[in-house]
C-alpha cells in the first residue's frame, strides 16, 4: 500500500508535461472563478456604463453599449486564461503555446468589439440612402463586416505562424478556375450592383418585366431578387433579367392615369353632346380626387365618329398611386358619367349592324 501511495504522489508531483497537478488544479480553479463571475462582471460594468450614457441626450451611446454586451462578457474569459497560464510554471514549448493563445484571445476580443460597433454606427451610412439606396448601403455594411472578420481571422492565423499570403495566392488561382465555370454568378452579381446604383427599383416597389415577372420586390440579393407575385407566390428572379430587359416600375408613377373612350348613340343631339362633355369636364376639374390640368394633361373631348357610336375621349389622372384608391376613383367617375348621360336623356352605344333590303319586283 505504501508503494501505491508513493506512485500516486510521484505522478501527482510529476503531473503532465512537467506540470504538477497542484498547479493544474489551481489554474483551472482560477479560470472557473472568472467564468463563474463573468455574468456578474458584465452586468456591473454594463450597468455603470449605461448609467453614464443615460446622461447624454443621444441614443447612439445606448446602442453601442447594447452591441458591446456580448464582447464585454468575454473579457473575464480572456483575463482568466491569461492569469491561469501566467500562474502555471510552463516549459518553453507550452509557454509559447500559452503566449499565442493569449494573443489570439486578445485579438479576437478587439476585432469582436470592432465588428459589433458597425451596427450602432451604421446610421451614419444610412444618411446616404438617397444617393446610394438603402439596399446598397446594407450591402456595404455587410461587406464591411466581412472585411473586419477576414482581417481578424488573418491576424489570429499570423499569431500561430500561419502565413495568409500563400493561402490567398492559392485562393486566387482557385477563384480563376471557379470564375470560368461561374460566369452566370458574376453576371448576376454585377447586375445586382447596377440595379442598386441606378435605382431601378427598391424593396416594396411594384415592378413588371415583360414575359418574366410582375409583382412586389421583397429582397434584392447578390445573385437574385425575390419578387412576390399578386397571387402571393414568391419567385426568385436572376438579376441579369433586370439588366437585359425593360423594367416597368409602377411605384415610381407620379399619378395613375384614366384613359376611356365612351361611345354615345348617334341619335344624341348637338346640345346633349355638349352638355355631357361639359359636365364630365366640370366634375373632373372640380374634384380633388383628380390631378389639376396644370400639372397633368386632362382632356374631355369628342374624339371621332365610329361605326356605331360618337366617341367621347376621357383622359385624366387620379391623385393617387395606390391601386385600390385608383379603382375607387375610377368607379366614382363611372357612376357620375352614367348619371350625366341619363340626366341628358342620351344613351350609350353598343356595336350594331343594320341590314337594308329591297322588295323584289316580282
Amino acid at each position: 500500500m505504501d508503494d501505491f501511495l508513493n506512485i500516486v504522489v510521484s505522478i501527482w508531483n510529476e503531473g503532465v508535461f512537467g506540470i504538477n497537478f497542484n498547479n493544474i488544479v489551481i489554474g483551472i480553479f482560477i479560470l472557473l472563478i472568472f467564468v463563474f463571475f463573468r455574468s456578474l462582471f458584465s452586468k456591473v460594468v454594463v450597468s455603470r456604463l449605461k448609467a453614464f450614457a443615460s446622461r447624454s441626450k443621444t441614443k447612439i451611446d445606448d446602442e453601442v453599449l447594447e452591441a458591446f454586451s456580448d464582447p464585454i462578457r468575454f473579457i473575464p474569459i480572456v483575463l482568466g486564461v491569461y492569469i491561469s497560464t501566467a500562474y502555471i510554471d510552463l516549459n518553453p514549448s507550452l509557454e509559447l503555446f500559452a503566449a499565442n493563445l493569449n494573443k489570439s484571445l486578445i485579438t479576437i476580443q478587439i476585432f469582436w468589439f470592432m465588428y459589433k460597433l458597425i451596427d450602432p454606427l451604421s446610421f451614419f451610412m444610412h444618411k446616404y440612402e438617397e444617393l446610394l439606396t438603402s439596399d446598397l448601403v446594407d450591402w456595404g455594411i455587410k461587406l464591411l463586416k466581412f472585411f473586419i472578420f477576414f482581417i481578424g481571422a488573418a491576424a489570429v492565423l499570423e499569431t500561430w505562424g500561419i502565413k495568409v499570403g500563400p493561402i490567398l495566392a492559392g485562393l486566387g488561382l482557385l477563384s480563376v478556375a471557379i470564375a470560368l465555370g461561374a460566369q452566370d454568378l458574376f453576371k448576376n452579381l454585377i447586375s445586382g450592383i447596377l440595379i442598386l446604383l441606378e435605382k431601378r427599383f427598391k424593396n416594396g416597389d411594384w415592378i413588371k418585366v415583360d414575359n418574366i415577372v410582375e409583382g412586389t420586390v421583397e429582397r434584392i440579393g447578390f445573385r437574385s431578387t425575390l419578387v412576390r407575385r399578386f397571387d402571393s407566390s414568391p419567385i426568385m428572379v436572376p438579376n441579369f433579367n433586370f439588366a437585359e430587359n425593360a423594367v416597368t416600375n409602377f411605384s415610381n408613377m407620379r399619378n395613375r392615369r384614366i384613359y376611356w373612350t365612351i361611345g354615345l348613340e348617334y341619335r344624341t343631339t348637338h346640345e346633349q353632346l355638349k352638355n355631357i362633355r361639359d359636365k364630365i369636364e366640370s366634375y373632373i376639374t372640380s374634384n380633388s380626387s383628380f390631378v389639376k390640368g396644370t400639372e397633368e394633361a386632362t382632356f374631355v373631348r369628342i374624339d371621332k365618329f365610329s361605326d356605331s357610336s360618337i366617341d367621347l375621349l376621357v383622359y385624366c389622372f387620379a391623385a393617387t398611386k395606390k391601386w385600390g384608391e385608383w379603382l375607387e376613383i375610377k368607379e366614382n367617375l363611372a357612376y357620375e358619367i352614367k348619371q350625366i348621360v341619363e340626366t341628358e336623356k342620351a344613351g350609350f352605344a353598343f356595336p350594331s349592324t343594320s341590314i337594308y333590303y329591297e322588295n323584289s319586283p316580282n
